[in-house]
């Protein structure tokens, strides 16, 4: 009767076991994926269980090693055992989680997840949060709180009126802001080009100076968008100068902590990120360096008021709770219909335990560092970002002096064909460049070296 279960069941246990010595790219062509999976949809159904051997027979040379070891692309990280079994339940269980009245395991468990998350992470009791589908989504959810409210300082209800005719809102960023923050903002009507950009330092950070100097001329409702965990270096803005500029200024501040705010879960790193607390929304990623399945972002805000206002809605038809009964999840997120983000995230932080997160952080930040010490000494590399968090920037130079961007670009595809390891290019400061990133929690001391050595071998043989 649950044959096709069985077999996904035993495909993905097959999948995780093999993850530390997979090949960490894809084993297939875009042709073949097409020719094996794009086939046309026939007119009879065909057996369950046979549909789903049927994909992981001809999926699996396309899918990467993602949750694996050694996998350092785009900032993605892993799935713990704990967490992927709680995803499977979601799944098996099936419940639409934007009210307690369907679900109300799910709608207890995120308001268990909610205060663990703002107790580990230091910020104010109380505050709303939101579980969405990753940080863009976050940025979205906390943006429109601060829209709310800061259109409301000002006597505009922008939920009942909109936009047109309101006043112009002011959002300043830094010079390297992710991209995430202006597409929330076109999301929003707020306009990506309306952005007013702070100049920042050599590793990406704001300048509270020049920060000052910008409010300092402007006027009305003003939204400023900081960041702990530069995409790039991993760098943190100085939250406390910024903090005390926006008080001073009545500003909104809003702060990107995709992958950097979890590092406030770590004693020892805490006050590289003081003042982060006195912010007034924050969003990050749990698929990032909490190692949950896809997808799982957080929104978290201090004016719980003004976040519900933004997100709320109601019908005649709907159960909803009443004051302080219990949690609708409906009243913190964009989304109505949608499956229990929470489970994983619930397991995950009972697995690990408080130690057992600041572990992972700390751990891979230490990696981070080795990574960057074994590069450094490959004939023609340069680290170029100092190692903050677990970002490692490296370039390339050919021995002849030649084209360092070509040469770089070269050192990464040869990485990515070679297999070991994945990662990703990027373009930083008009410079090509390889862009480490570590964050999974199965990630070892010997990964690394591992991983250094493959990319000494290509530089080796492209030189």
């Amino acid at each position: 009767m649950h044959e096709a279960l069985r077999v996904a069941f035993e495909a993905s246990l097959a999948f995780r076991e093999g993850l530390p010595d997979r090949p960490v790219a894809v084993q297939a062509t875009l042709a073949s994926l097409r020719a094996n999976l794009g086939r046309p949809l026939g007119d009879a159904g065909e057996p369950p269980d046979q549909v789903i051997a049927s994909l992981v027979r001809h999926a699996d040379p396309g899918i990467m090693a993602e949750p694996g070891p050694r996998y350092f692309g785009f900032v993605i990280g892993g799935s713990s055992d704990a967490a992927v079994g709680a995803d499977w339940l979601s799944s098996a269980w099936d419940q639409n989680c934007g009210l307690y009245a369907t679900s109300p395991a799910l709608a207890v468990v995120e308001e268990t997840c909610a205060r663990w998350l703002v107790e580990l992470l230091g910020l104010p009791m109380g505050s709303g949060v939101g579980f969405v589908t990753g940080c863009q989504m976050a940025h979205f959810t906390c943006l429109a709180a601060a829209r709310h409210a800061l259109l409301a300082r000002v006597g505009w209800d922008v939920e009942e009126e909109g936009l047109q005719g309101s006043p112009r809102l002011h959002i300043v960023v830094g010079e390297e802001v992710h991209v995430t923050v202006p597409r929330a903002l076109r999301f929003l009507g707020l306009g990506a080009g309306r952005m007013t950009r702070v100049p920042v330092d050599a590793q990406g950070r704001m300048l509270a100076s020049e920060l000052a100097k910008t409010l300092k001329h402007l006027e009305g409702p003003t939204l400023v968008c900081a960041q702990v965990g530069n995409v790039n270096t991993g760098a943190m803005d100085p939250m406390a100068a910024i903090a005390d500029i926006c008080e001073t200024h009545h500003a909104w501040l809003h702060v990107d902590g995709a992958f950097g705010l979890w590092a406030a879960a770590v004693p020892g790193m805490r006050a590289a990120l003081k003042g982060v607390e006195r912010a007034d929304s924050w969003a990050t990623d749990a698929h990032k360096w909490l190692n949950v399945p896809y997808d799982s972002g957080v929104a978290i805000v201090r004016d719980a008021r003004a976040h519900r206002a933004a997100m709320t809605v109601a019908a005649a038809y709907l159960i909803q709770q009443e004051g302080d009964a219990a949690r609708d999840a409906v009243d913190w997120v964009p989304e109505f219909s949608r499956r229990g983000r929470g489970f994983p995230i619930y397991a995950q932080l009972r697995a690990l335990g408080r130690d057992g997160l600041a572990a992972l952080i700390d751990r891979s930040c230490a990696l981070a560092h080795r990574a960057a010490e074994g590069l450094a000494v490959i004939p023609g590399a340069r680290v170029l970002n100092e190692v903050a968090l677990n970002q490692v920037l490296v370039r390339f130079t050919p021995a002849d002096g030649s084209d360092a961007d070509a040469f770089t670009k070269r050192v990464v595809e040869g990485v990515q064909a070679e297999g070991t390891c994945w990662l990703s290019g990027s373009t930083w400061h008009g410079m090509g460049v390889m862009r480490v990133s570590i964050c999974g929690q199965d990630t070892t001391e010997d990964d690394i070296d591992r991983s250094v050595e493959a990319i000494r071998k290509v530089v080796t043989g492209l030189a």
